[in-house]
């Protein structure tokens, strides 16, 4: 559709406008587009912003300072829902006139000259006066218009319409002509826990200690929610577990992935189902669904969330098994094709086939789903979503937030960009990403810049481990290399995970190349003496407390769009900023990426860039070691592995102006 103006390339803009784009409550949104005329004539721009209770608010967009066809807008909602925004682009005669009468009297025309265009201006502001209802403001108006038909001298007669302070009325409350409204679009706004959150991953199996001959001891919920008070101490907001369901005995693995299990191996908690039940079961040595409402509650004393594994298939004794084989691949000998990732085999495992029985396959695990939230389960961590069919997630997820919109889905799904953001695309709140694996600087920059680019469309939970990912950094980089990726985690995204163990800094792998875990907790109990640890100086716990509570001081670590890399002098060193658009907050960090050596160089930044004065001295305090000293656009650092591997630096609040272009380098077309 062609319109009397033009309105283009609005952004965000998501699958084509098919699927809304992401956002949380309180996070700023920023919208742009282009908009453009014939001829001289000005042309502006406003964003015209609907909450799901039909609040509309109506605001002035200001142009690009590089594309002078480009306009730029934000909001911030308050409430959760579907939000929509349009951009209406629309002839400004004020600012027209403005412009010629200006070139008029710098070329030296006097007012008989100037008669039509002093007449033009009188009606032009009139018209202004009649639609504002501020009668201060009307009079000022008036005033202009009365001022320009007045046989003063020409000076005169243009003071008030040009002055500063009718410029300001005209700003906030525009004669628009020609209004020529762009298509409407939708922001899925969810709580604002979907974009700022840290979780914590542990195994419920794994709390109960040891015995009095030192071998390990089942754990149960109630000891697990006696393990949560740690967690929440860190500074954590989700606590996740693997699946809690009762684990088959068919073809149970033994540890480390054996197919000899022993008569006390616990088997693979992802192997679910057995003749104690099955999703909507848990195992009976963790306790009972009555016990796992009592953990819940404890949860919720200490401000946790509990988020549960939803991993859709099925250990061969599973009840669905039984009842259900059209669940299931059947193979031409009758048997039931059991999961495969080659050369990777999970004999323990039945994967689901959709295509059989879609419609009864679908029923059931929404009941599960359903089944969970009822129970007071707000987030799910979704186990490999890219080996089932997208249409399924879009499916299911907006199903369950038909009644419970405050649900959280996180993917799991380390995979290629397109199913990563097209999982994202189809509503899954929060992704896996491909974040243990970037580790040089110039990876960690694309890596950034990315995750900041996206935001409109995936939300990254940076985990720096995971039962199943132990990178090969960790197992060689010894101890600062664990803080240099917690950092990096905790810094990077509003978002970041941590695997139990990683604060002890847990490094053996299995087999030399492998990034599985030696003795891993997949297959075994593993329980872990965090006090004693904690006691001997063995702990990455107070770091990681500290990095918790520096995101919850500072609202520009709980923003993902605006991040700006810096450069530096040497590879080693690291430097970006994160600002919050909204207060002008502003976090420098600083990381040292070698975890052997000490690195030292020059960090540059571009003062004007965040609204300071350039050349000049501010004060910079170290989040790390609550110490301040001065910083400079070309800072001097040194960084070594033995003490602070990172600055943490809260610098001068950012100028209003300068945070919000800030937020608008970031944007990008996300129709791929």
């Amino acid at each position: 559709m062609i319109g009397r103006l033009a309105v283009e390339d609005v952004r965000p803009l998501v699958h084509g406008g098919a699927r809304p784009s992401k956002g949380v409550v309180g996070e700023y949104i920023p919208v742009s587009a282009l908009v453009w005329r014939e001829g001289y004539d000005a042309i502006a721009a406003s964003l015209l912003v609907t909450s799901p209770n039909g609040r509309s608010a109506r605001v002035t967009m200001e142009r690009d300072q590089f594309d002078q066809d480009r306009v730029h807008g934000a909001f911030v909602p308050d409430s959760p829902g579907i939000w929509t925004f349009q951009v209406e682009a629309w002839s400004d005669p004020i600012a027209t006139w403005r412009n010629a009468v200006i070139k008029k009297t710098d070329a030296g025309q006097d007012e008989q000259e100037l008669a039509n265009d002093l007449t033009h201006g009188a009606t032009l502001f009139r018209a202004a006066a009649a639609q504002i209802e501020d009668k201060a403001q009307r009079k000022s108006l008036d005033a202009a218009a009365d001022a320009l038909s007045s046989p003063q001298s020409l000076r005169h007669r243009l003071a008030l319409a040009l002055s500063t302070e009718v410029s300001e009325i005209l700003a906030a409350t525009p004669l628009r002509e020609l209004v020529t409204p762009g298509h409407v679009h939708e922001v899925e706004v969810t709580r604002t826990e979907a974009l700022f959150n840290s979780w914590y991953e542990l195994f419920p199996r794994s709390t109960g200690g040891v015995d009095e001959q030192g071998k390990p001891v089942h754990g149960t919920f109630a000891t697990t929610a006696a393990a949560l008070d740690r967690v929440a101490a860190m500074g954590f907001d989700t606590v996740y577990f693997p699946p809690i369901h009762p684990i088959g005995e068919i073809n149970r693995k033994g540890r480390n992935n054996t197919l000899t299990p022993g008569p006390g191996d616990v088997g693979s908690p992802w192997a679910i189902g057995s003749k104690a039940g099955g999703h909507d079961a848990t195992e009976p040595k963790l306790g009972t669904v009555k016990d796992f409402q009592a953990l819940l509650a404890r949860a919720k004393e200490l401000g946790l969330e509990i988020a549960l594994d939803l991993a859709l298939q099925a250990a061969p004794d599973h009840p669905w098994a039984k009842a259900h084989p059209e669940f299931f691949t059947v193979l031409a000998d009758g048997t039931i094709a059991y999961a495969e990732n080659p050369p990777k085999k999970y004999q323990d495992i039945y994967p689901l086939n959709f295509d059989n029985a879609p419609k009864k396959i679908y029923k059931e695990i929404l009941r599960v789903v359903r089944f969970w939230v009822d129970m007071g389960v707000t987030t799910f961590r979704v186990d490999n979503p890219h080996t089932k069919p997208t249409n399924f997630w879009a499916w299911l997820i907006a199903k369950v937030h038909e009644d419970n919109p405050e649900v959280i889905f996180l993917a799991e799904a380390f995979t290629r960009p397109a199913r990563l953001y097209g999982l994202a695309k189809a509503g899954f709140d929060q992704s896996y990403t491909y974040f243990t694996w970037k580790t040089s600087k110039e990876e960690l920059e694309d890596f950034g810049m990315e995750i900041a680019e996206m935001a409109d469309v995936s939300r990254p939970n940076l985990f720096v481990n995971t039962p199943d990912i132990l990178h090969e950094s960790l197992q060689y980089g010894g101890r600062a290399m664990f803080a240099i990726r917690a950092t990096l985690a905790a810094t990077l995204s509003p978002l970041w995970g941590v695997y139990s163990g990683f604060e002890l800094y847990e490094h053996i792998a299995v087999a030399t190349g492998s990034e599985e875990y030696l003795d891993s907790e997949k297959y075994e109990l593993r329980p872990r003496d965090f006090e004693q640890a904690l006691e001997h100086g063995d702990s990455l716990e107070p770091y990681i407390t500290a990095l918790n509570r520096m995101r919850r001081e500072h609202p520009a670590l709980q923003q993902l769009r605006t991040i700006i890399f810096h450069p530096t002098t040497n590879d080693q060193l690291l430097a970006y900023s994160k600002v919050d658009p909204i207060s002008g907050d502003h976090i420098l960090v600083v990381i040292n990426l070698d975890p052997n050596n000490t690195q030292e160089g020059t960090v540059e930044l571009n003062f004007q860039e965040f609204g300071y004065e350039p050349h000049a001295t501010v004060t910079a305090h170290d989040l790390v070691t609550n110490s301040s000293f001065n910083w400079t656009e070309r800072t001097f650092v040194r960084l070594t592995p033995l003490g602070d591997v990172a600055h943490v630096l809260h610098l001068p609040q950012v100028d209003r102006r300068a945070a919000a272009v800030l937020a608008q380098r970031t944007e990008v077309d996300y129709n791929n």
